[in-house]
Parts: C-alpha cells; sequence; structure tokens
C-alpha cells in the first residue's frame, strides 16, 4: 500500500449522531487559541475536505480532531467539524470526544465517575463521565453559556410564508420554529422534508437578521433550525421533541444538545424555566438528551444560563484512513443525490 497521510480515527456515535475522533495522524493547526485554530481549519479546508466528502465521509458524518490544549484548566482540546460549519462546540460530539478519550485511556478512566475539563473552540466544558467495568455509561456536559437573542420574531420563507421564530445560542446558533407551525409530523418518513424546510428557514432567518454573539463577532450566521415539538410536563420536568435540520441538508439523528441548551435559553428568557429546572429532549429516532439549567450567567450584556446534557455515547470501531498519491480525488467528492447542493 502506498499513502501520502495515514489518519487515525475511533468511530463513534451519540444517541445516533455520528461523531468520529481523530486520534493521530494530524498536526494541530496553527493558532494561539482553539478558535484561530478552527478558523484555520475552515478556511484551509483540506482536512475537512478529506475526511467528510466522500469517499472517506458523508454528509451524515461529523469529525472532531483532538488538539492539545491551550488552556491550562483543561484535560484536553478538540475542533468540531460538521458538514457545513466549524462550530463553537456541539453537545453530540463533545459527549463521543470525552467516551473516546476515556474508553481507548487517553485519558485516565476513574470509576465510579470521571471529571475531565474538555477545551472546544468557544471555550470550556466540564465533563463528569459515569464509568462501569471500562465502559462510559452517561456523559453529562456542562455547556457553553446559552442565551435567546431574538424573541417571538416575523421572517418571511420563501413557499412557506410569513413565520414566528426565536433565535438563540446553545453552544451554536439556532433559528427556533414550533413544529406545529409548519404542518409536518416530527417522524422520521418527513426527514427529507424536515431538512429542506429547514434550511430554508435558516437562510430566511439569515436573510432577515444577523446572529448577534457579543463575543464572537465573527460567527454573525444561525447553523441550524430547530423544529420543536410541544412541551410536555413529565415527572422529572419537561419533555419535548426535537428535531434540528443540519446545513446543507440533513437532520441530526440525536437530539442536538446545543440544540437542547439553546431551547432552554428561550423558555428561562420567557418564564418558563427556572434554575434547576430540566427539559428531556427527544430525537426523530426517539433517543434522548437531558437538559438542566444549572445557573443563570451573563455573556456581554446578555442575560444567560448554564446550560447541563447529558447522554451516552458508543464507539463502532478504528479507522486508519489513507490518501494513495495517485488517488484521483484527493480532496474527496460531493454528489447532489446524497449532499444536498453539491
Amino acid at each position: 500500500m502506498r499513502t501520502t497521510r495515514v489518519i487515525h480515527t475511533v468511530s463513534a456515535h451519540a444517541a445516533g449522531e455520528v461523531g468520529d475522533v481523530i486520534t493521530g495522524g494530524v498536526a494541530p493547526p496553527p493558532g494561539d487559541t482553539l478558535w484561530e485554530q478552527r478558523r484555520w481549519i475552515a478556511e484551509d479546508g483540506t482536512l475537512r475536505a478529506l475526511m467528510l466528502n466522500e469517499p472517506r465521509g458523508g454528509v451524515f458524518r461529523h469529525v472532531n480532531l483532538l488538539v492539545p490544549p491551550k488552556d491550562p484548566r483543561a484535560d484536553a482540546g478538540f475542533i468540531i467539524m460538521e458538514p457545513a460549519d466549524t462550530p463553537p462546540m456541539s453537545g453530540s460530539n463533545s459527549i463521543c470526544v470525552a467516551t473516546v478519550l476515556l474508553e481507548t485511556g487517553i485519558v485516565a478512566m476513574q470509576e465510579p465517575v470521571t471529571d475531565l475539563t474538555l477545551e472546544a473552540p468557544g471555550g470550556l466544558v466540564h465533563v463528569r463521565a459515569t464509568c462501569e467495568n471500562g465502559k462510559v455509561t452517561r456523559v453529562a456536559v456542562e455547556n457553553l453559556p446559552s442565551f435567546a437573542v431574538e424573541l417571538d420574531a416575523r421572517i418571511d420563507v420563501p413557499g412557506v410564508g410569513p413565520l414566528r421564530v426565536d433565535t438563540a445560542f446553545g453552544g451554536d446558533s439556532f433559528v427556533i420554529v414550533n413544529a406545529a407551525d409548519i404542518g409536518l409530523d416530527l417522524v422520521p418518513g418527513n426527514a427529507r422534508a424536515l431538512a429542506e424546510l429547514g434550511v430554508r428557514i435558516t437562510t430566511a432567518a439569515d436573510a432577515a437578521f444577523r446572529f448577534d454573539h457579543p463575543d464572537r463577532p465573527d460567527w454573525g450566521h444561525h447553523s441550524f433550525c430547530l423544529f420543536a415539538g410541544d412541551l410536555e410536563k413529565a415527572p422529572d420536568g419537561l419533555r419535548a421533541r426535537s428535531v434540528v435540520a443540519i446545513r446543507p441538508g440533513k437532520i441530526d439523528r440525536s437530539p442536538t444538545g446545543t440544540a437542547v441548551s439553546a431551547r432552554m435559553a428561550v423558555l428561562h428568557a420567557k418564564g418558563q424555566m427556572g434554575v434547576g429546572d430540566r427539559l428531556t429532549g427527544v430525537s426523530i429516532l426517539d433517543t434522548e438528551f437531558e437538559g438542566r439549567i444549572l445557573g443563570e450567567t451573563h455573556v456581554g450584556m446578555r442575560s444567560a444560563i448554564r446550560p447541563e446534557i447529558s447522554g451516552q455515547a458508543w464507539i463502532t470501531g478504528t479507522h486508519q484512513h489513507m490518501l494513495d498519491p495517485s488517488d484521483p480525488f484527493p480532496l474527496g467528492y460531493r454528489l447532489s443525490d446524497t449532499w444536498p447542493g453539491a
């Protein structure tokens, strides 16, 4: 075999959403902070193309690059590569990263609970992993501070008309739509229609107003559309289906930890949740993440919450990705039958 690259990965999923982890073969990108390293990976595009495009990847795949942390309080750093974005933070990916770090021994596992701190491009996140017999059985992540931006705003979506939305930051930027307003049930059979509509709604939100993050002025777009199901009261708090459309046009298989955080921030801003309250997000596959409001804080002048999200990840395999020097597709390829907009 001939190869100019050998990239070692551990494959994993959290609640159904793929979140592979690069554990070797890639040098840390340039940058004095993880945010600068994130930007370099996004702008350079080479690693993203090699790992996300076919034949090694696909639109369903997220890939996380382990890097040395810049903050001495962190045990490890990671940079998230999603189909269209290289985001500040991801709930499902952080759960995958924590699980891979502990189950492969990169970070020593302590039973019954291992505490560790991860550094994402958006900042530090504290992780509490429940462990038993060498297996991580639950990961609770204190996410980045989350906050509402626009409440009960109106946007015009081509082919749909006026739509009432909220926008919020939950570790990434969301436009949130009540599922009852779109006439589509949040079920697997509607996944393609929801994915396409979600991208149209996200595009309409970007056209209507710029996303405003006080500390990240270069993050001015809306990454995702959250179709928020009806709230139900449960013995341990609130419960709702949480279906998220990810650019360029796919549905998150998990309940999306950043979406649960963003929705809790909106519910808190509207007086429907308080400190200590819980929200269980249910995915299109009926998998669950549990959210909890740990406290209140501020991001710049914006009121924010300290959200916690918890769930479980499973390792599915290990891989060595290679690039033969004669391969005609060194950056892979995309076709519109599986990659919307290609």
